[in-house]
Order: structure tokens, then sequence, then C-alpha cells
């Protein structure tokens, strides 16, 4: 069918229901906005289910959430004996949230699948880790994690408490085309609960988690020493952040804890801030209010999802500088890495985790104190994988994983990115610095003067609608046929196509160890790199830049620079 068959079938199909026929009929008179909603079906990617709020086949609504759900249940039902270990099914404060967790939990019933449906809102992590703690066989989490308020998402996590990994998530896409919304209906509640099919969990599995959590610090003792001293504020962007971060810090020695009173509960709409993503400066705005009325030691703020974890320090002349994902994941690696060298803990076969976009300071940091460094794909999930097959394996010894889009962990029974775990060691982390009469500024700089300044950039290039997904993939068929030679005067050494799985140097073509995906990664002189991909969860491309000299200045005009030249780049073939 058309996008135009489709919206006339879902205006019969769905005439009962008052306020989806409502909000369709007021579009009536809209071409452009009735193709947009209609014109496919919303994706079901390795990310799960991620869109705009409203009614479509293309939209977030309850009806494509039951539907997924019910695929992911037929698919359970396919692995023998595993629908009574169960599904973990959590929300976070966004709109409908709640409404979709309860929808896929009753659908699962109906399936005849057990369900763990957690009382309340709570973080991605916990989902994650819950997921192993119950033994269940998957786990459903619904969440936009850090985007525009009108959005919300459907992610599928498995029995590893990663992720859904690629191959079975298309299985379940598969599957989901294979199922009609009127065999997605859910079951009563009363039934469920009455068959013991629904079963509602809190506090007892929130105890264990944030056990779980503790057990990570590296320095427990800071938190005694320094704690009742150590002024923190912290903004849980109005979402699930909120209770196990003030109580991890509380229970790991931290009282001085100050929360942005303005961002404190849950609001859908995110009143306070233009995106609730801890990595956008302006997200911090309320927080570096009240930081500069305490004159606090540090800011930090989470997600609302609470897997992402940003922050925001002062200089001693009292800038503020908003600190980057690849900036707090070398700060928080190189904590645990001396931390644990120099009590004599740090394992002979130590292992860090980063995808192939995040900073290449990473990898040097290792090498001063003889750990390895992976790299991955872009996704948690990959970083998830690694932690499996050390453990399988007991080749390496996982002690922290990152990204550059602020998410972190350090820990092996959660197998997702982590804002309670991460939130935990930044306090440390500040702590250990302030014992040397120094803060996480500071601790950068000794950094940089260490190993190079390195810096990065990142751009985004909307392409949304059903013209955009054509333009993506144009673009990188563009960039494959006419590969550039140089950026700004530094020459192209080598080329990473991780689509065709090859590194293409002068001296010919290897191997690349990761999986197929749609990127190319340019290599350059001086240590520079250009990755450039289109975003698996967003209607975007976007572009990597990273560069590294001997000073601040330089790096700084050697990332413009390439950066210049990327972007036109782009522009001239989209």
């Amino acid at each position: 069918m058309n996008y135009r068959e489709n919206y006339e079938k879902w205006l019969k199909d769905f005439a009962s229901d008052t306020a989806t026929y409502e909000e369709l009929m007021a579009i009536a008179n809209d071409e452009k906005e009735i193709e947009d909603r209609f014109y496919m079906e919303l994706s079901f990617g390795t990310a799960g289910l991620r869109g705009v709020l409203g009614a479509g086949t293309n939209r977030m609504n309850a009806y494509n959430v039951r539907r997924a759900t019910m695929a992911l249940g037929k698919y359970i039902l396919q692995e023998a004996g595993q629908a009574e270990r169960g599904v973990v099914i959590a929300y976070d404060s966004r709109r409908f949230s709640d409404t979709f967790a309860k929808q896929a939990a009753l659908v699962l019933c109906k399936a005849g699948v057990k369900v763990y449906l957690f009382e309340s809102l709570r973080p991605v992590p916990e989902l994650s880790f819950s997921v192993r703690h119950l033994n269940a066989i998957a786990g459903i989490v619904i969440t936009a994690s850090h985007n525009p308020k009108q959005y919300n998402g459907y992610k599928v996590y498995w029995e590893d408490g990663g992720q859904m990994p690629p191959e079975r998530a298309s299985i379940i896409e598969s599957l989901i085309h294979e199922t009609s919304y009127q065999e997605s209906e859910p079951m009563c509640e009363k039934e469920a609960l009455d068959k013991g099919l629904l079963n509602i969990i809190g506090k007892e599995v929130d105890d264990a988690y944030i056990e779980n959590v503790k057990k990570l610090s590296i320095s427990p003792e800071l938190g005694k020493e320094l704690g009742d001293t150590m002024k923190i504020v912290y903004t849980p962007l109005h979402g699930s952040g909120n209770i196990p971060v003030r109580r991890i810090l509380k229970e790991t020695g931290y009282t001085q804890v100050f929360v942005v009173p303005e961002q404190e509960l849950p609001d859908p709409e995110f009143s306070t801030v233009r995106v609730p993503n801890p990595d956008d400066p302006a997200a911090f705005d309320l927080a570096l209010k009240l930081q500069k009325e305490l004159n606090a030691d540090v800011v930090f703020g989470t997600d609302p999802d609470c897997d992402r974890v940003g922050i925001a320090v002062l200089d001693g002349e009292g800038k503020v500088h908003a600190l980057t994902g690849n900036q707090i994941g070398c700060l928080l690696l190189n904590y645990i890495l001396e931390q644990k060298s120099s009590k004599g803990e740090l394992p002979k076969n130590a292992a860090a985790v980063k995808s192939i976009v995040t900073t290449e300071m990473a990898r040097a940091i290792c090498e001063a104190y003889g750990a390895k460094m992976f790299d991955v794909l872009t996704g948690f999930k990959f970083i998830a994988e690694k932690i499996e097959q050390f453990g399988e394996t007991g080749e390496h010894t996982f002690v922290f994983g990152f990204e550059e889009s602020c998410g972190y962990l350090s820990g092996v029974d959660v197998r997702d990115k982590d804002g309670v775990n991460a939130s935990m060691l930044i306090a440390e982390t500040a702590a250990f610095y302030k014992k040397q009469g120094m803060t996480l500024y500071d601790g950068l700089q000794a950094l940089y003067k260490k190993y190079g300044y390195y810096d990065a950039k990142v751009t985004s290039f909307g392409l949304a609608g059903k013209d955009g997904l054509a333009k993506m993939g144009q673009l990188m068929i563009d960039l494959r046929a006419d590969a550039p030679k140089e950026f700004a005067g530094k020459k192209v050494l080598a080329v990473r196509d991780y689509k065709k799985g090859t590194r293409v140097t002068a001296e010919g073509e290897t191997k690349l160890e990761q999986p197929a995906t749609n990127a190319l990664y340019y290599e350059l002189e001086g240590d520079a790199w250009i990755c450039i991909r289109p975003s698996g969860t967003e209607p975007k491309v976007k572009l990597y830049v990273n560069a590294v000299t001997d000073s601040a200045e330089a790096t700084v005009q050697l990332l413009n620079e390439l950066s210049d030249a990327a972007v036109a780049l782009l522009n001239s073939k989209i």
C-alpha cells in the first residue's frame, strides 16, 4: 500500500480510538504530513524503535509498540522454554513512557510470556542489570534517551543485558512485518496479575543494583575523607537519575550533594532545557547558577534515562568549561588505571574498550599503564559484546569502556552505559584531584601536557523525511566512488570502509575486525582523522573530526581547518 492507502486504513481500523481518529482527521488536508507519517513503517533497528510521537506507521504510538512487542513475544516463544524466564520492562519520564511500558507488558502476557514491570521510572542501566539479575530472557526500556521532547523510543535487550544484537534484531523486524495490529491486543491487567504473568518489581532490585555499583568504587576512602567537604551540584534533567544517583553518592560518602530544584522532578516537557542532553552546554545553565551560589567543586548531570553523563567545570579564572564525552572518558580512564596501578590491583591483561569515533587519547593513556585498548563500532552493545567475549575467553579483564557521546561503564554486570556508575566515578575523580589541590579542569590539563592536546568536533547534517534517507544513502555511495585525497592540506594515509570491511593504504588492503556498518574513516597525516557515518537512531549524517598537536591553540586551529574542509565536502554532495 502507498502512504495514502495506509492513512485511509488507519482511519478505518482505529475509528473507535477517538484521540487517534481526531489526530488523523486534523491532518486530512496536509498531504506532506500524511506522507511523512505513512510512507514507511517505523524501522526496528539495533536500537529498537525511535521516532516522533503521534499516530501513523512512521510514528511512536501504542499500536506500534504493541506490534513490536508481539513480534518479540513470538521470537521468545520460538526459543523453547524461555517464556517462563520472563522479560524485564522499565521506562523513563517521557510522554507516554509509562503507558507504552504497561501496554508492552500486557501484550507479552497475552503471548504467554512472563513479565517483570518496574513500579515507576528507572534508569536504563538498572534495566540492563535486572535482566541478568533476574535471569530474564530479554528486557525492554521505553525511552528516547537525550532526544527532544517530541520523541520516544523502545529499546530491546537480550539475556546478556546488552542491547539486542543486529542478527536478532533483524529477525524481530521480519516478525513485525508478519504481525498485525489486531493480533497485538494486550491482556487485561487483572487477568495478567491473577495468572502470575505480570510481576511488579521495585525496591528489591534497586537495592541489588546499588550494591553492585558500590562495588565498582576504585577508592572508597576518598568518600570517607572528602565526602563531607566536597560540594557537588547534580541535575537529573527531569529524568530517572534523581533517586539512584543521589543514593549512590550518599552511600559512598558524598553528603554535600545539591540537586537543581527546577530540574529535580520528572517533567516530560523538559521545560527548563532546549533538549535534555548533558552533552549540550545549555543544559547546565541552572546547574552552573547553583554552582556559583554554593562555590561547588563539580557540576554534572544525567539525561532522562540516566545512561549518559555530562560535566561542567571551572578553571582557575572562574571560566566555565563544558567537558566533552572524550574528555570525561579520558579523565575517568586515567583515574581508574592510575589508582589500580598504584595499589597493585591492575590486572596484567587489563583492557578498555571505546568506539571507533572516540578519541585516540584513550589509547595513549592505556599504553602508559600497559593496558590494551579495543575499538568497536558505535553503539554500546558492541562494548557489551567485548565484555562478554572477555568473560568467555579470559584473555582480557575489562576495566572501562566509553563512547564520545557521554556514555561510560566500569563494571561487567551492566551491559550498557551507566550514568549511576559514572556519577560515582566522577565524584571520586573530583575528590582525587581535590586532595592534590586540583580541580577536574586542572587534571585534564595535566593529561594534555603528558599525552598531547587532543580535540574533537562533531557536526550533524539533518536529513529528515523520505528524501533524507535517499540522500544519506547516495552521499555514502558518492564518497566511495570519489574518495577524497586530502583535507585542509593533510593527506589521507588510509581509508577504512567499514561497510566493505577493508582498510586501504598505498601499500595495499587489509581486513577490518569489526562487523559491517555504513561508515567511512579517513586516517590523516599527523594522527588526525575524520569519520563520516549515517546515524543509526536519528535521520542525520554525523561528521567526526579529531586532531592532536603539542599545543591547545595549534590543535584548535587544525581542527577547525579540517572540519571546514570536511563540511564543505559534504555540503557539495548532499
